[in-house]
């Protein structure tokens, strides 16, 4: 069996680019990547099960946030009112966020991204983008302190699809960053989340207002609470978890199975695997329903304004030269019960 990579043109948006099929012989496992809306994998099929959302109405509406896995970065989730502070200088970002009050999920996932490289074999096919604000966004360098490139590479397996990250500081001074993606997964043959089981342990939330948090740490509510697993039913979250319990782990290189998600009655689970740098996750799941996100954070919502209060979040700051990396998998176990 081998794996291989095709490109074909699409049209989202009254945008047609480049999208990239990497996948096996039997077309049972698959992947699609859109480098021009954000490198967003917006399609994966896993030994012939799709386990990802897209929105139906993506070719004529592709909101960048709502689908696939969207690549948020520098920073995830939402800045308060869109300000940054950073050694002495305020920075104001544009408030896009649903009520146009505060800055969300960065700018990677809304604009071109540049493939820099591909290849397929025996066992997997990969593909490697890259986005840096002042190369792939100029007008709008001046938002961001700092210049780093994102690196981002897609790893298509029989049994699993890694994501690796790599933030380098390629500026003159320092770069503060958050990074994390915000997949939506879906089950073949259901069209609501209220028949998935999740298990997903975390010792607290944070208590947000609006969505943006207050610095304090709560105790997991019961109806918040996956420590055990159990059915989505009707509950509708949208919460930031921290301090994460793993599952499993960690493997040779020092991930951790933070999360499983399955179908009640149905055979196997979806397990997501990330290094211990990504200590939040938010648990989401959109109006619509057809959809559930577990999404690994490197740190909190509003984290650099959390910190400038000593509050720790998990914000990083790179020096000259520096360099982050680390890594994502989500993983099909079809002997797994939830």
């Amino acid at each position: 069996m081998k794996y291989h990579i095709e490109t074909e043109q699409r049209t989202a948006g009254g945008k047609t680019s480049d999208v990239y099929r990497l996948f096996r012989d039997d077309r049972a496992t698959e992947i699609h990547i859109w480098p021009a809306h954000g490198f967003n994998c917006l399609k994966w099929t896993q030994q012939g099960r799709d386990l990802l959302y897209c929105s139906p109405e993506w070719e004529t509406n592709p909101v960048p946030t709502r689908s696939g896995i969207p690549i948020l970065f520098p920073f995830p989730n939402r800045l308060t009112d869109g300000v940054l502070h950073f050694e002495g200088k305020k920075y104001q970002l544009p408030k896009n966020d649903s009520t146009q009050s505060h800055a969300i999920h960065g700018f990677a996932p809304r604009n071109p991204w540049r493939v820099v490289g591909y290849g397929s074999d025996s066992k997997s096919a990969w593909l490697h983008g890259d986005f840096q604000l002042s190369v792939d966004l100029p007008n709008h360098a001046e938002l961001w302190p700092g210049d780093a490139i994102l690196s981002v590479t897609y790893r298509l397996f029989e049994t699993y699809l890694r994501i690796e990250v790599r933030v380098q500081n390629v500026g003159p001074t320092a770069f503060p960053f958050g990074f994390g993606i915000h997949p939506y997964f879906c089950f073949s043959g259901i069209s609501d989340v209220s028949q998935v089981r999740l298990h997903a342990p975390a010792r607290h939330v944070w208590e947000t207002i609006n969505n943006l948090p207050t610095g304090e740490k709560k105790p997991l509510p019961d109806d918040l609470n996956w420590n055990r697993p159990r059915m989505i039913g009707m509950s509708q979250p949208d919460t930031l978890y921290t301090d994460l319990d793993p599952l499993a782990g960690p493997t040779h290189d020092q991930l951790f199975c933070w999360a499983a998600l399955g179908v009640e009655n149905q055979n196997g689970a979806l397990e997501i695997w990330a290094s211990r740098d990504f200590r939040e996750s938010v648990i989401f799941t959109p109006a619509h329903r057809q959809a559930i996100c577990w999404e690994p954070y490197t740190c909190a919502t509003d984290a650099p304004n959390l910190m400038e209060r000593d509050i720790d979040s998990g914000w990083r700051v790179l020096p000259v030269e520096g360099i982050w990396s680390s890594a994502i998998e989500l993983r099909w176990n079809p002997d797994r019960e939830i």
